[in-house]
């Protein structure tokens, strides 16, 4: 599995629902609030063969009440 983050940036008001959407789709494996330019912080793990950038775009942002995302891809954990 290849671990990603992806910070969030939900709609005035709308950061708990976003987060409750994405916990309740069962797709991320961890979700923080965050204070700052983002409002959450998500961990997700996807197949190794499978594309981070089509998981993103059809699982992510479909969810209700993202406003904009940055992606940040791991590489090794120490």
């Amino acid at each position: 599995m290849t671990p990603f983050f992806v910070l969030i940036k939900a709609q005035l008001g709308r950061a708990y629902d976003v987060a409750n959407a994405l916990a309740d789709a069962e797709i991320a494996s961890e979700i923080y609030s965050t204070a700052g330019d983002f409002d959450l912080l998500v961990k997700f793990y996807v197949d190794r063969d499978q594309d981070i950038g089509h998981f993103v775009n059809e699982q992510v942002h479909a969810v209700d009440g993202i406003l904009d995302t940055k992606t940040i891809i791991t590489f090794k954990a120490f």
